[in-house]
């Protein structure tokens, strides 16, 4: 059994928190969630820097929509202030294979990097 881990947990927390329409949808919440120097490679290949991927999501996210489908969701602790997540989601038919760094800021977990790959067939 795992080791109860509390950065792990926030960090969890916060990913989750980050793939509902709820949040997704406000500028305010996504951005209380995105480090200062947050940015990510998407799906598409596309590179996001904190303040489009906020209108990205403000923009294109429905409120009520459904939530994203999150598998296989894993976590470690690298440093004191740094924490590596691992998950699959599906969406609309869309799969892809999730990694995100999240680091501790001012006392706060804040989403720092994020990548995601497509991928069709389930690998082992």
């Amino acid at each position: 059994m795992p080791d109860h881990n509390p950065a792990v947990e926030a960090a969890m927390e916060g990913e989750l928190a980050l793939l509902t329409p709820e949040i997704r949808c406000s500028p305010e919440r996504v951005g209380a969630l995105l480090h200062p120097e947050f940015h990510e490679f998407g799906a598409s290949g596309r590179h996001w820097g904190r303040a489009a991927i906020i209108a990205s999501l403000a923009a294109t996210t429905e409120q009520g929509a459904r939530p994203v489908a999150v598998s296989a969701l894993r976590g470690v602790q690298l440093a004191p202030d740094c924490v590596h997540l691992t998950y699959d989601t599906e969406y609309d038919g869309s799969r892809a294979h999730r990694s995100s760094l999240w680091r501790r800021t001012e006392g706060r977990w804040l989403l720092w990097f994020h990548q995601a790959t497509p991928f069709s067939e389930r690998l082992t």
